[in-house]
């Protein structure tokens, strides 16, 4: 791609050194592991010596140029080259880092479908937005369904050798609608010759469809994870994002979009997203701005010698306003004006546990008509690690036939209290619901020792035997639950008592109350070791759990022995007595 930029570039671009010069100079600004010294040979510092795949998963085909906000307000460009002929910074930071929520949560599931299937890959989702913001600029603002279909058709140029790769057609038609040559299709703009292999089915409906955006970002990300690259090292990503379109000016774009979207960015409805005016391709500077990779919304192919262009179509909606056509009809997500609880029971649950009930959430049109095939997303709020199965605090579900969605079940984490679910509908901004959500601490009812071994001790002593107890609840074993061990001055008077047994703490003190105690996972309890002081009697240490559970267990601790050892001499003579009258009684040979 490098090599070609030049010939790519209308009529009046700048020369192909100077345009990679200055996209180089622009780009280098927010790129990971550029300098402003030769930023086309840092950014690709250390990458793969494996050669990228000819032509990777576009074709090499034309992309945006637009690039992120700079860092600084007055950026230093090289007075060799005019910005305008392969990119133009944008001021308006908020609208360019808000992203259709639709396209959003595709990325996002993408990374998390990674996470799991190539967790060595280290597959972050901003990537996948780097790499769409440039192909397609976010499915043009997010113009898609709320199944993640577009809506209108996006396709790069002919690739029939005429300034562009020869890729004669590879899929009857099928995706670009050509049956001539291959175009770049959907909103990661790949080639259907490579779509063939690379395809995958994102959203669950049995299809591997380029054109739906959840299908397309979970393609790209095992794209991008493929040949065990670790894309949480510079030269792995760099060189899977050369694969994927064979251009230096391309890394550096991609990357500097990649730092611009880790620095933060949010949802914004579909269709409001902005789109990009600027392509690789335009040498005007203002290009059309009507898709990725020099896209069209219409499958009739490129003019023959003028890559890029396309027949005649609708203006392009204004960025950062709604997409709109009088000609297609409302989707089921424009007919939603709220959503209704539809039943969810208490939420309730014992931290660990999960949640017996689940979240059901109705989209109801202003008439209180149900509206079914809506998107709607689950959000966990609040200061908890409660999440869904599968450790997300987020789950997009579609309405059933009765405009019903059932959110995945929720687990409960270590932490009590409570938090709250929101739900919403993807891609339009209507009332939700909150769904109130507590989380309780585990609780035994019940209390044993382990043992009946008697616990006793003489003064200044060591009990040789430690408490254990096991804790239950409801006959059942209570594990990891909260308990308190005391040492009491009565039945009656629960406060710590400041005489007879006690624990040491870690530089040996005496203490007699210890907190922050828990059973194990089998419900078992092991207290430290008991000592005594020189205080005689019986006295009492009393356990208790949340829950209620209460155990009191006595502890005696005796008089220490005064009286003197027999005699070496008494004691032999009382051996010779028994031993000269071997009939004699085990009583009497005591008492002589």
């Amino acid at each position: 791609m490098a090599a070609q930029f030049g010939r790519r570039l209308r009529k009046g671009a700048a020369t192909t050194a100077a345009a990679a010069l200055a996209v180089a100079a622009l780009s280098a600004s927010q790129a990971p592991g550029v300098t402003n010294g030769d930023p086309g040979r840092q950014a690709n510092a250390g990458a793969s010596t494996a050669a990228p795949e000819e032509g990777g998963a576009t074709g090499n085909s034309p992309y945006y140029t637009d690039l992120p906000p700079l860092n600084s307000p007055n950026p230093s460009v090289s007075p060799t080259a005019s910005s305008s002929s392969i990119g133009t910074a944008v001021s308006r930071g908020a609208a360019e880092a808000g992203i259709p929520a639709t396209v959003l949560d595709a990325y996002k599931k993408a990374e998390a479908e990674l996470r799991g299937s190539k967790p060595g890959c280290n597959l972050p989702w901003q990537l996948l937005a780097a790499i769409g913001k440039v192909e397609s600029g976010q499915a043009r603002g997010g113009d898609v369904d709320a199944e993640g279909n577009t809506l209108h058709r996006i396709l790069g140029p002919e690739l029939d050798g005429n300034g562009f790769a020869l890729i004669k057609d590879t899929d009857g038609g099928k995706y670009d609608g050509n049956s001539r040559y291959d175009q770049a299709v959907g909103p990661m703009q790949f080639i259907p010759s490579t779509w063939a292999w690379a395809g995958r089915d994102g959203n669950g409906d049995g299809v591997k469809d380029p054109n739906n955006v959840y299908d397309a970002a979970l393609a790209a990300g095992h794209y991008l994870c493929r040949n065990g690259w670790d894309l949480s090292v510079q030269a792995d990503m760099n060189s899977a994002i050369l694969s994927y379109n064979n251009s230096q000016d391309y890394l550096n774009l991609v990357l500097s979009w990649y730092e611009f979207y880790r620095k933060g960015t949010h949802s914004v409805p579909d269709g409001t997203g902005a789109v990009p005016s600027h392509r690789s391709d335009d040498g005007s500077g203002s290009g059309s701005g009507s898709g990725g990779s020099g896209a069209s919304d219409s499958p009739s192919p490129s003019t023959p010698g003028t890559p890029g262009t396309s027949t005649p179509k609708p203006a392009e909606p204004t960025p950062g306003t709604p997409s709109t056509s009088p000609t297609l009809p409302p989707t089921a997500t424009d007919t939603v004006d709220h959503l209704a609880d539809a039943g969810t029971a208490k939420l309730t649950a014992t931290a660990g546990d999960a949640f017996t009930k689940r979240i059901s959430t109705r989209a109801e049109t202003k008439a209180g008509r149900t509206v079914a095939k809506v998107r709607v997303r689950f959000t966990v709020v609040g200061d908890t690690d409660a999440t869904f199965t599968g450790g997300e605090s987020t789950a997009t579900v579609v309405t059933d036939s009765k405009g019903v969605a059932v959110a995945p079940a929720l687990q409960a984490g270590e932490k009590t209290g409570d938090f709250t679910v929101h739900a919403s509908v993807v891609g339009r901004t209507v009332k939700g619901v909150d769904y109130a959500a507590t989380v309780t601490a585990r609780a035994a009812d019940a209390l044993a020792r382990t043992g009946d071994t008697a616990l006793t001790c003489t003064q200044g002593g060591e009990f040789a035997a430690q408490v254990q107890v096991k804790a239950t609840y409801q006959g059942a074993v209570a594990g990891k639950v909260a308990a308190t061990a005391t040492l009491i001055r009565s039945a009656d008077d629960p406060s710590t008592n400041d005489k007879g047994p006690y624990f040491k703490d870690a530089d040996g003190k005496a203490v007699r109350t210890l907190t922050d105690l828990r059973t194990d996972a089998d419900g078992l309890l092991t207290l430290p070791k008991l000592y005594a002081d020189d205080t005689t009697g019986t006295f009492l240490l009393r356990i208790t759990t949340t829950g209620g559970a209460t155990l009191t267990v006595e502890l005696t601790v005796a008089a220490a022995d005064a009286s003197p050892s027999p005699s070496p001499t008494a004691s032999a003579s009382a051996s010779e007595s028994a031993s000269a009258s071997p009939s004699a009684s085990p009583s009497a040979s005591a008492t002589s």
